[in-house]
């Protein structure tokens, strides 16, 4: 985990790559659950049985599903002292190169692709690639546009 002491010393890392991150399990019961979230009932994620005779070889994780770990996955990179809250802006572009077996792992690695100013902090685009311990292509491929407020004080 990189720590930045400020939101101008994450700006002067513009261009720097971070990671990989901590792997993280994707389990059939997270699925099941993201799929009672979503409606998305699909059987090549749901039905074990079914998906095991379909094109995957076995139940395979929603790209939607992938892309909310996210935060928790560049969240484990690095982290910004005097930021009061952070949030989501959006996406610039995303892709699901490689489906996520159910049972592997992910990681994400990070590059800093640019910080500017907004009012009362940074917006911030960063270039993650998730990758799974199954190897091959990545999972995911995204680039994410946060923005990050300094801590006002109380």
């Amino acid at each position: 985990m990189r720590t930045f002491a400020s939101i101008d010393e994450l700006a002067a890392a513009t261009g720097e790559t971070l990671g990989p991150g901590p792997w993280h399990r994707i389990a059939q019961k997270r699925v099941d659950l993201f799929a009672d979230a979503t409606d998305d009932h699909q059987w090549i994620h749901v039905d074990p049985v079914r998906a095991a005779t379909g094109p995957f070889g076995g139940t395979i994780a929603h790209g939607y599903l992938t892309l909310s770990l996210l935060p928790a996955l560049v969240g484990a990179l690095y982290r910004v002292d005097g930021v009061g809250m952070g949030v989501n802006y959006g996406l610039n572009r995303v892709r699901f190169p490689a489906p996520v077996r159910v049972g592997s792992a992910v990681r994400a690695r990070a590059t800093i692709a640019e910080v500017s100013p907004v009012d009362g902090g940074v917006q911030v685009v960063t270039a993650v690639t998730v990758d799974s311990d199954a190897g091959g292509k990545p999972v995911c491929v995204a680039e994410t546009v946060s923005r990050l407020y300094r801590a006002v004080p109380r």
